[in-house]
């Protein structure tokens, strides 16, 4: 069983903002595959289904971004999930729009919500596969202004840029259940 959670904040009002990338591609994977995310359970909308002869649980966490630990521990419990199973999507400031990256057991970057799922769960065991927003270029950068870059929606350009990206995203997410993280990291990284 794999579980894939996407991150973000729940409501309308954060729909396109940046910090909502997570619930963007595993919304995508989740049409692609005919998983509708149709129960709430665990602090979160879920999904399961089959994606390539594999189960998988799809979640997007309705505890917002800095308490994602919160539902991702219950549902890694609840589905009796192995950590090597766990793949986490979601922004990261440190990369360039548009570029991804996945590792297994990396620090948690300075985000908030891997941080928080660190913490909940006790482990940096996980799968995570992070996705490029960029940085605000404002000099001196405070964490005011962090706060809300990642709280506003993506630019014009940056949509385009978004709009190839969650597609890749799904390949991504489809190599991991299929061939591992090992070629994930070797096809995308």
């Amino acid at each position: 069983m794999y579980l894939i959670v996407g991150l973000g904040n729940p409501g309308r009002e954060y729909a396109g903002n940046r910090h909502n990338i997570g619930f963007m591609c595993l919304n995508h994977f989740a049409r692609k595959h005919g998983v509708k995310f149709d129960e709430k359970r665990n602090k979160a909308r879920v999904g399961t289904g089959t994606v390539a002869g594999r189960d998988v649980v799809l979640a997007r966490p309705q505890t917002f971004m800095n308490s994602s630990g919160d539902s991702v521990s219950l549902l890694v419990k609840r589905y009796n999930v192995n950590l090597a199973d766990l793949l986490i999507i979601h922004d990261d400031l440190d990369l360039p729009p548009g570029k991804i990256r996945i590792r297994q057991g990396s620090s948690d970057g300075g985000h908030k919500g891997a941080q928080s799922i660190i913490a909940a769960l006790g482990s940096q065991d996980f799968v995570r596969l992070r996705i490029g927003i960029g940085r605000p270029v404002k000099i001196p950068l405070t964490e005011q202004d962090v706060f809300d870059y990642v709280l506003s929606d993506f630019t014009p350009e940056e949509k385009q840029i978004v709009s190839q990206t969650i597609p890749l995203v799904s390949e991504a997410i489809l190599c991991f259940i299929t061939e591992g993280i090992k070629a994930a990291m070797n096809k995308f990284n």
